[in-house]
């Protein structure tokens, strides 16, 4: 027996439409990117030509584009970019570790209990107001090094996403299915790994993100404390030693970075999402 398949111009024609589709959305979404980046860098322009021009602020022209970019090449080639960017990660990892140790248990733990929910609700929100860089001086006195307190003020800063967005997705699991689960003889054990993490998983990594955010911003005047590494001591140093084009360009390397970590935590996203298209 044999089997003759043959091809159809119009089912080949159908199944290649979404490719075409998703095609042209890629190139719409590059396009639209490559134009709100050339408006960016035309109103940076803007800026750094009426500084210039301007008798009264004219000691900061190196802030323009030409000079920054001139600087961070330099900056790139000569290693002084990652050198300061590496502490800085380090650091930022620390208290992303820390925040999610203690962001993602309890906010299982508030999730999941009621009385504990309504017992924490209102000082966990009260202390979630609290700007992280208000803790600085106990941070300083509480810890023997620059690093440890830096490493704390971007935990508090970080902890509160995680620990939230976790308790909120846990509450919006059906409550069905632990009595199934229960019922088929799960441990607590079980139940965490096999119902509780992939059902909220999405919402840690989005609690995350959040919480990433938080942090890189906290992280450069958390830096500004006694140490002598990283992207916010080199600030802090370009501005004292008038080198406002390294300053720009740090800025340049900060935003570049926190827009790559914050795409990859998107990425990760995405690809524990339960709406796929098959």
């Amino acid at each position: 027996m044999s089997t003759d398949i043959t091809a159809d111009p119009a089912a080949l024609a159908a199944g290649s439409e979404p490719d075409r589709v998703n095609h042209f959305q890629l190139l719409r979404g590059l396009g639209f990117a490559a134009v709100g980046m050339v408006l960016l860098l035309a109103m940076w322009w803007v800026g750094g030509y009426a500084v210039q021009n301007n008798p009264a602020t004219t000691a900061f022209a190196d802030f323009a584009p030409g000079p920054a970019l001139s600087r961070l090449q330099d900056m790139l080639s000569s290693g002084e970019a990652w050198e300061m960017t590496v502490p800085s990660l380090q650091r930022v990892l620390q208290g992303m570790v820390i925040a999610i140790a203690i962001g993602v248990p309890v906010g299982i733990l508030i999730g999941r209990v009621q009385v504990l929910r309504e017992i924490t609700n209102i000082p966990f929100q009260f202390l979630r107001m609290i700007s992280p860089l208000s803790w600085m001086p106990i941070a300083v006195m509480a810890f023997a090094t620059w690093d440890g307190a830096i490493v704390f003020l971007i935990a508090v800063a970080a902890v509160w996403p995680i620990l939230f967005s976790t308790a909120a997705g846990l509450r919006r699991v059906d409550p069905s299915w632990f009595k199934v689960a229960r019922n088929l003889g799960a441990r607590p054990w079980h139940m965490l790994f096999v119902i509780i993490f992939p059902a909220i998983s999405q919402d840690i990594l989005t609690g995350i993100r959040l919480a990433l955010g938080v942090a890189w911003i906290v992280l450069v005047p958390a830096e500004y404390l006694g140490v002598t590494s990283g992207l916010g001591y080199s600030i802090n140093d370009a501005r004292d030693t008038l080198e406002y084009d390294r300053l720009a360009a740090t800025v340049v390397i900060i935003g570049v970075i926190g827009f790559l970590l914050d795409f990859a935590c998107q990425q990760a996203i995405a690809k524990l999402s339960w709406h796929r298209e098959d």
